[in-house]
C-alpha cells in the first residue's frame, strides 16, 4: 500500500543548495519504495536554536517540503532518511545545531504514531513557519490528523510572526 507523506528538508552549512538537491535525489536512489512527487519553493529562515541568540550566532537555513509516495513503513522511512543525512555529511554533535542536511518526516498519511525514535505527525509541525509555509504551497487543503488545515495554520499568528523569505520557486529532482 502506498502512502502520501511529507518531508521537511533544511540545510545551513556549506553549499546549502547542493545539500538540498543531493538529498532529494538520494531519497529515491537509496533503494526502492519511495518516489518524490512534488517539491515546494525554497525558503530562507533564521536558525531556530535552543538558546537565545542562536538565530544570529548560526547561519540561516534553506528549507523546503517534499511530497513523497512510499510503501516504506514509518520506521523504514526514518532509516532511509538517516542514511540520506549521513551520506550528506550530517553530524549529530549538537542538538538543534547547524547542519549540512536535516530531514524530518512531517506527515505519514493520516497516521498518528509514537515510538522513542519517531513521533507522527512531527510534534513541531504546526509552530514552524519553515514547515507550514512550504507545506501550504504543496497542499493548502491538507488536514492534519487533529483536523486543522494547513491553510489555517499558514495564516495563524505564530506562523505570521516568524521571519521567512521565499528564495527559489523550487528544486527539480
Amino acid at each position: 500500500m502506498t502512502v502520501t507523506s511529507y518531508l521537511g528538508f533544511g540545510s545551513s552549512l556549506g553549499d546549502r543548495w547542493a545539500h538540498l538537491r543531493d538529498a532529494l535525489r538520494r531519497m529515491e536512489t537509496f533503494g526502492p519504495g519511495l518516489q518524490v512527487t512534488a517539491v515546494s519553493p525554497v525558503y530562507q529562515t533564521p536558525h531556530l536554536g535552543l538558546k537565545p541568540g542562536d538565530d544570529t550566532r548560526y547561519p540561516p537555513h534553506l528549507n523546503l517540503v517534499a511530497r513523497i509516495e512510499t510503501d516504506l513503513t514509518p520506521d523504514d522511512l526514518l532509516q532511509r532518511i538517516q542514511a540520506v543525512e549521513t551520506a550528506g555529511g550530517r553530524q549529530r554533535a549538537e542538538r538543534w545545531g547547524p547542519r549540512t542536511i536535516d530531514i524530518d518526516i512531517l506527515l505519514y498519511g493520516d497516521t498518528e504514531f509514537r515510538t522513542q525514535a519517531l513521533i507522527l505527525p512531527h510534534p513541531g509541525l504546526a509552530e514552524r513557519a519553515f514547515v507550514v509555509v512550504p507545506l501550504a504551497d504543496l497542499a493548502p487543503d491538507l488536514r492534519l490528523p487533529d483536523g486543522r488545515s494547513v491553510a489555517e495554520l499558514r495564516v495563524s499568528a505564530p506562523i505570521r510572526s516568524q521571519s521567512i523569505e521565499r528564495v527559489e520557486d523550487g528544486l527539480s529532482v
